[in-house]
């Protein structure tokens, strides 16, 4: 798979708790370059980085992030707000002490809260695969499918643990094809994001990969930039060495 396809399913992602507007505005640069599906940043740079990509790029930000224990009208709040400043996607954590009480509808009604602020706009779900049993996860299959939301994701990338083989086979064959598939989180290399897309994989949370372009460039332009070594000039035969068959 080409390089290029891979980064064009890459939420290119910062969301340390320290990140300044410097440094959003060059991850929405690379992003630009690179031709990142989106770049995914905390809330309170949505809008300075709206302002400054305009159309140029795609902003996804996150809803109850990373432990998703917020009541569902303060992430309906939260959504909102981030639409309003610019947010073309939304990256929602559900809320996991619902998921292990076994309150199914709970469950449900917090997605359904920020999903009817968000009409109009991409959502994907955060169900935290890490954390989960595998009949948990084919549950949050169900509910999520029939949310209405557009992404089930795997993994924050603040938790025990990020994206999986077994977790993107399982989600993409449990949920319905209009249901899409974010792998996020642990992806190291090109190898890993392959294997995802093959998998199921729509797209991919992480910053590496466009990492791993922008060290090739540097490499490339390294190589073009070395001095070339001349040939070696021919040296003159000696009386030894000369032909003397007639």
């Amino acid at each position: 798979m080409e390089l290029r396809e891979i980064l064009s399913r890459c939420d290119h992602t910062l969301l340390r708790v320290d990140d300044t507007a410097a440094e959003i505005r060059a991850l929405c640069d690379q992003g630009m370059r690179y031709g990142c599906a989106s770049v995914c940043i905390p809330p309170c740079h949505v809008a300075g980085a709206k302002k400054y990509v305009g159309d140029r790029l795609r902003i996804c930000t996150v809803i109850g992030f990373p432990n998703g224990y917020n009541t569902p009208a303060v992430k309906a709040f939260e959504a909102a707000e981030a639409i309003r400043n610019g947010a073309d996607e939304v990256d929602m954590v559900i809320n996991l002490a619902m998921v292990k009480d076994g309150c199914w509808d709970d469950v449900a009604a917090d997605i359904r809260a920020v999903r009817e602020v968000s009409r109009g706009r991409i959502l994907k779900v955060i169900i935290e695969c890490c954390l989960l049993t595998e009949e948990e996860k084919r549950m949050l299959c169900r509910i999520v499918s029939d949310s209405g939301a557009d992404y089930i994701k795997t993994s924050t990338g603040f938790s025990t643990g990020g994206a999986t083989a077994d977790d993107v086979r399982l989600l993409r064959t449990c949920c319905p094809p209009h249901v899409k598939v974010k792998a996020a989180g642990g992806i190291a290399s090109l190898a890993d994001a392959e294997e995802f897309i093959r998998l199921g994989a729509d797209r991919l949370g992480t910053s590496r990969i466009v990492k791993i372009a922008m060290a090739q460039e540097q490499q490339a332009a390294e190589a073009a930039a070395a001095p070339q070594q001349p040939e070696a000039a021919a040296q003159p035969e000696t009386p030894e060495q000369q032909d003397t068959t007639y």
